[in-house]
């Protein structure tokens, strides 16, 4: 028996082989590669000492890609990748109107889980590269 975690990394490797063999349009090829950043990204922290509390949290207002808890303080990560900087850095497409987007999410989910008296922040790991060959920057508190 599968979990889900394990099934969700399952339907990524067939996405992924799915692309490799057809070809993709641009919303296919961005989904894939925001799915490879955040698994980068997700044994980035885990490697860290990151527990990883969500990955895709999703409410009626938007997405954060992970929920990591640093000791007490939990953490809302938000992931951008891109294969060169030929479009700027990944961290330039988090601009305003993302952090306020992930504040309003993460406000939902801290409600919900009943967090409202804990310390947070709001991360972006930036990764440039592909799966195999990559460069990882990790901006704590950065918005």
């Amino acid at each position: 028996m599968y979990n889900r975690e394990d099934m969700n990394e399952y339907n990524k490797h067939q996405m992924y082989k799915q692309v490799l063999e057809n070809g993709a349009d641009g919303k296919k090829m961005n989904k894939l590669v925001g799915n490879v950043g955040e698994a980068i990204a997700k044994n980035y922290l885990k490697n860290k000492g990151y527990e990883i509390l969500a990955v895709n949290f999703v409410n009626k207002i938007g997405e954060i890609d992970i929920i990591a808890r640093q000791k007490d303080t939990i953490v809302f990560v938000e992931v951008k990748m891109r294969s060169n900087l030929y479009k700027g850095a990944p961290r330039e497409a988090v601009n305003g109107f993302k952090q306020r987007r992930v504040r309003q999410v993460a406000e939902g989910y801290l409600k919900f889980n009943n967090m409202l008296d804990v310390s947070c922040r709001f991360d972006c790991i930036e990764i440039v590269g592909n799966l195999n060959d990559h460069t990882i920057e990790h901006l704590e508190a950065c918005f």
